[in-house]
């Protein structure tokens, strides 16, 4: 029998840690630091492993992924999830009107919503509790992916009212976890994803929940499967009934009184879509009145009160010139098509990558094709198909190199992978790449040594390895092109200044695979220092909050090999700092400052500090800085030619500083 303290305690825990979750994840407004949230996670994980009886379903341990399936269930939707048509101008908006306006009577109010570019999802809840999520499938039958959903972060495992109800949205992948997922997927030589739409819908179709855990998945909620459930009657006050239950809802919905109203809402979109965290690919317009609904009904396929107005694509047209085979610092070749210049989605482009030889292949890419190409995500630049009628008779399938084009050691697939990859440790491209990684801004950030003067170094003999650059002299440096001495005292001091870094930024530019920014400091706030880390087991690594055994296995096995030792030890006889010099969490606790739990953003050009610097300054006073504005913002810092971000504030009622005044909060805090 378990004492009722602990079973009071468990529960006080669970709705502690769901609420905080809830701020963090879908207001974007924490409430307390990161390790306050995870010494109370860990210690509801050590009860329920004492008392697994204690375990509940909307308990935040369970978020980690369930056992493997071998196929999904599938899943018959009570209420149908019915397609929107799609409409592609403002005649066939004011069309829609006129039918709506014909069949009720009169003039209606509208309800605009960003249409989300991602996977469309169901979840019931029975009494506040998530019982089930599926996918929308064909509309009637779906698939069961409840265990999939359950690791999503921004879905309640309860809701805030112990109510019955289907709720409906999309779930999608934010456009920079898309870009960090595919890189990573390019490094252990696996297929890349052409855009986050199926990104998202590969993450959420995975039969291991733990793999999805790991995809940074987000959701935006819109409507339930019968509007009776709701206190609710119309669209736009639905959406705010949504988000007092705890889902996430899209802030940027507008209620609109009339179509020049309408268009004038996707006008503004259509112009800020590229400034968006996340994919759209157009936007919704519902009927707001849901009488009004129910009066017009459905056709068989789709409700007769909502459309989908449908952005046009951004797309050109170029010649593709040469296909480079850059290396990276993990030995992969990514092939990268060589463009006449063209101007697509706002930007002029010449390169786009073409990820693998796989790739090519399969759209038969060659020199001299003329192709279409767009923005995946609105970020990247894709192939999107040869045009094959205006090939060259002459043209020629493009042959893959079997070579390293740097160091010309065989190029090879390792375990079936699909990318190219050079394992020539010694290859001039992966020292290279490496240099640039270490002395980059969240590395060891060292003013002044580019990929330009970095690479002279290199072709000199001046550096072999990254601790080389810590016993440069004067002289060496003057040998580089447009060194003079000036430049070349800079130089010295800012890898100087460098040697005092934290160990997590070392740990950061020593570039372990697997191991992020975030993850080194993780380990080195753990550890305290590079030598104790590096001594440490795998069962400890993995031991520590939200690292997995990848991970683990990637910084033993680094830190096993005799090269890295001796790194380590040319390292350390320079002087270069191995301790963690960042604030503890219990440091943190005690940090008073005008950012201490605080939300801010940085915007526009800033002049005393960089980017990165004044994230860190902030976030050392207590502070969470993120990319975008919302009403959970605490304050908006404005540097020169802040654009959008600073316009959104201001229609928010946001606090915005100038850098003049982050500058005297940050050297008034007391630390």
């Amino acid at each position: 029998m378990v004492e009722k303290s602990v079973v009071n305690r468990a529960r006080e825990l669970r709705e502690q840690l769901n609420q905080y979750s809830y701020e963090y994840y879908v207001k974007d407004a924490p409430s307390v630091e990161d390790f306050v949230y995870d010494s109370l996670y860990q210690e509801l994980v050590e009860i329920e492993n004492k008392h697994p009886e204690l375990v509940a379903e909307d308990s935040p341990t369970q978020r980690v992924g369930g056992p493997v399936l071998e196929e999904f269930e599938k899943v018959t939707h009570d209420v149908p999830l019915y397609s929107l048509n799609d409409v592609f101008n403002k005649e066939d908006i004011t069309a829609f009107d006129q039918r709506v306006q014909k069949a009720l009577g009169h003039q209606v109010s509208y309800t605009c919503e960003l249409k989300i570019d991602g996977l469309s999802v169901s979840l019931r809840y029975e009494n506040g509790k998530l019982v089930r999520g599926a996918t929308r499938g064909d509309g009637s039958v779906g698939e069961d992916i409840t265990e999939n959903l359950k690791t999503v972060r921004s879905i309640p495992l309860s809701l805030k009212k112990s109510v019955s109800l289907e709720a409906r949205g999309e779930c999608y992948m934010p456009k920079k976890s898309f870009v960090r997922l595919n890189q990573s997927r390019e490094e252990q030589g696996q297929d890349v994803f052409a855009n986050p739409r199926n990104a998202a819908a590969g993450s959420l179709r995975q039969l291991d929940s733990k793999v999805t855990a790991k995809r940074n998945l987000s959701t935006f909620l819109y409507s339930v499967a019968d509007t009776s459930s709701l206190a609710s009657s119309t669209q736009f006050d639905a959406l705010q009934e949504l988000e007092d239950l705890g889902f996430q809802t899209n802030q940027e919905r507008k209620l609109c009184h009339s179509i020049d109203e309408v268009w004038d809402y996707i006008a503004d979109f259509q112009e800020k879509r590229g400034d968006l965290s996340y994919e759209i690919d157009g936007v919704v317009i519902k009927v707001n009145d849901f009488e009004q609904q129910e009066k017009l009904g459905y056709t068989v396929k789709a409700p007769r009160w909502a459309i989908a107005y449908k952005f046009p694509p951004e797309e050109a047209q170029t010649v593709i010139r040469k296909i480079e085979w850059p290396v990276g610092r993990t030995g992969v070749l990514t092939p990268t098509a060589i463009m006449d210049p063209v101007k697509v989605a706002g930007t002029t482009v010449s390169r786009a990558s073409l990820h693998n030889d796989d790739y090519i292949q399969e759209k038969d890419i060659r020199i001299n094709d003329k192709v279409v190409i767009y923005k995946a995500g609105d970020i990247i630049p894709e192939v999107s198909h040869v045009i094959e009628e205006e090939r060259s008779k002459n043209s020629e399938p493009y042959q893959t190199p079997e070579n390293c084009p740097v160091c010309g050691s065989k190029a090879v697939h390792l375990d079936e992978e699909v990318a190219l990859r050079c394992i020539n440790p010694k290859c001039p491209a992966q020292i290279k790449e490496g240099l640039n990684h270490f002395v980059s801004r969240n590395a060891m950030n060292i003013e002044g040594l580019g990929p330009r003067l970095l690479n002279q170094m290199y072709e000199k003999g001046l550096v072999k390895d990254v601790a080389d650059l810590y016993y440069l002299k004067e002289e060496d440096l003057l040998q580089l092109d447009k060194v003079k001495e000036k430049s070349a005292n800079n130089i010295l001091n800012a890898i100087s200044d460098s040697k005092g870094r934290s160990g997590d930024r070392l740990i950061f530019g020593l570039g372990i695979w697997h191991v992020g920014s975030k993850a080194a400091k993780i380990l080195l706030e753990h550890f305290q220092t590079i030598r104790a880390l590096e001594k440490a087991s795998a069962e400890e690594i993995h031991s520590l909050y939200t690292l997995g055994e990848t991970v683990a296995d990637s910084v033993v096995t680094y830190f096993s090999k005799k090269e890295v030792d001796d790194l380590l030890s040319k390292l350390e006889k320079a002087g270069v700092n191995f301790d963690y010099l960042g604030k503890t969490s219990s440091e943190l606790a005690e940090v008073e400052s005008p950012f201490k739990d605080k939300t801010v953003v940085l915007t526009g050009r800033l002049n005393r500090y960089t980017r990165a610097e004044a994230k860190r300054r902030i976030e050392d006073l207590g502070g969470k800085v993120t990319e975008s504005v919302s009403q959970s913002t605490s304050i908006v810092v404005a540097g020169e030619d802040a654009g959008s971000k600073l316009t959104k504030a201001q229609d928010l009622n946001v606090t915005v500083w100038d850098e003049d005044q982050m500058i005297e909060a940050i050297e008034n805090s007391s630390t």
